[in-house]
């Protein structure tokens, strides 16, 4: 029987692209951070030996969650420079055993798929373990990543980054689940890459290019859903796909929910949550512990997590709030909150162009298309907006930043700033 190989989860590199959101594998859909849902469902796979690949901060949060999960072998180590792929995989080799031929099973902590894909990685290596296995993601639109070069018995020969919608060699998409049959082969490969006078990142993928002359790459193709937490917004995509987990009405035994209150489809109500009357829960929906659901309010297709209020008269519609955000009359609608938002009566995150074509948002100086035709406002960490605040769709707000009354913002507002409307007022006798 083929030794099980031992995971490694990159979960560091740098975040800024985020922004203002915080370290994405600690994000937390439902019960558990991200980070700690991904090992268990690895876990309930078989995999009992992990390496998770951390930054200098998130390195000590990690640690603390993973040492909760005592049924896997789990080591941490530290990537101290955002240098990509290869150099965070060469950290992780001090960390493995010290034996010919580990196999190892490289994961991105923010690449979102179902179990079956990792099944079938599993499954096909153990039909052949001297094979290097890479999941291919089958899709008929063109997505801008690296394509698979396959040739008809499933070999792989290539990897094309972003070769455009006419020239992909095929519709597979590379994902990063590989599993690699000799570590310390794989680890030769990187260094001697890095010993190269080439300015890139990608070491890692033309170690691997080098390696394809050389021994065996199969594909193993998935159409199951798959969502990457690269930008801010697409922790709406993640949000929804955990949403999609839950069946039926599950209300905590110590939770209120009125008579009057309504819950419809596939919801979650947690421990001491309070749904007063008139309130409507639209599944699929997720309201997390104390978290109070006020008279008359609306939370649809939208997670809010612990000790949050959602007020009187308020909606939250296909939007993820965090811990402590606290919400009263106002409209939360596609967007994004981190912990500890207020969000004041009369506010409004406007959702939809006029033209309403897709939104978009900058990140690090970019405009991008967010590829939605609807989407509001990130909102970071213990962010004020005061009442009647409205922000324009694809707006991002710094963490601790204070808008003042009556403001429309339009534009990204930087970490820790206070912004606001002079208003003239002028008194004339009648």
């Amino acid at each position: 029987m083929a030794q099980l190989p031992i995971l490694i989860v990159l979960a560091g590199g740098a975040s800024s692209r985020m922004w203002p959101l915080r370290e994405k594998s600690l994000l937390r859909f439902g019960t558990e951070p991200l980070l700690v849902s991904q090992l268990r469902r690895y876990e309930s796979l078989g995999l009992q030996e992990a390496v998770i690949v951390a930054n200098p901060g998130n390195l000590e949060d990690i640690k603390t969650l993973t040492a909760a999960i005592r049924s896997m072998n789990i080591r941490v180590v530290v990537q101290a420079d955002a240098k990509g792929m290869g150099d965070a995989l060469l950290q992780a080799a001090p960390a493995l055993p010290n034996q010919p031929e580990t196999p190892i099973y490289v994961v991105q902590v923010h690449d979102v798929v179902d179990d079956q894909l990792h099944a079938d990685m599993l499954k096909a290596y153990a039909a052949d373990p001297t094979g290097t296995y890479i999941a291919g993601y089958e899709r008929e639109d063109y997505f801008p990543g690296g394509y698979l070069i396959v040739s008809p018995t499933g070999r792989i020969t290539g990897i094309v980054e972003k070769p455009g919608a006419e020239n992909r060699p095929s519709n597979l998409v590379n994902i990063v689940a590989h599993i690699h049959p000799d570590s310390a082969r794989l680890f030769n490969a990187i260094q001697e890459e890095y010993a190269k006078p080439i300015a890139s990142d990608d070491h890692y993928e033309r170690a691997m290019d080098r390696l394809m002359t050389q021994h065996v790459f199969k594909v193993v193709p998935y159409r199951g859903p798959w969502n990457a937490l690269k930008f801010p917004w697409h922790t709406l995509d993640v949000m929804n796909y955990y949403l999609s987990k839950i069946s039926g009405k599950i209300v905590a035994e110590s939770a209120f929910v009125a008579p009057s209150a309504t819950l419809i489809g596939d919801v979650f109500i947690g421990e001491r949550a309070k749904v007063f009357p008139g309130a409507a829960i639209v599944g699929p929906a997720y309201i997390g512990a104390d978290t109070i659901v006020g008279n008359n309010a609306l939370v649809r297709q939208s997670m809010v997590l612990n000790h949050c209020n959602v007020g009187y008269t308020t909606e939250v519609a296909r939007s993820y709030v965090a811990d402590h955000c606290d919400m009263h009359a106002c409209r939360v609608l596609d967007s994004v909150f981190a912990p500890g938002v207020n969000f004041s009566a009369g506010c409004t995150t406007a959702n939809l162009r006029i033209d309403r074509k897709n939104v978009k948002s900058t990140v690090k100086g970019t405009r991008l298309d967010s590829g939605r035709d609807k989407f509001g406002a990130i909102v970071g960490q213990g962010a004020f907006l005061g009442v009647d605040v409205m922000t324009m769709p694809g707006v991002k707000i710094g963490e601790a930043v204070e808008v003042g009354p009556g403001t429309h913002v339009h534009e990204d507002v930087l970490d820790r700033r206070r912004v606001y409307v002079k208003q003239e007022i002028i008194i004339v006798e009648r």
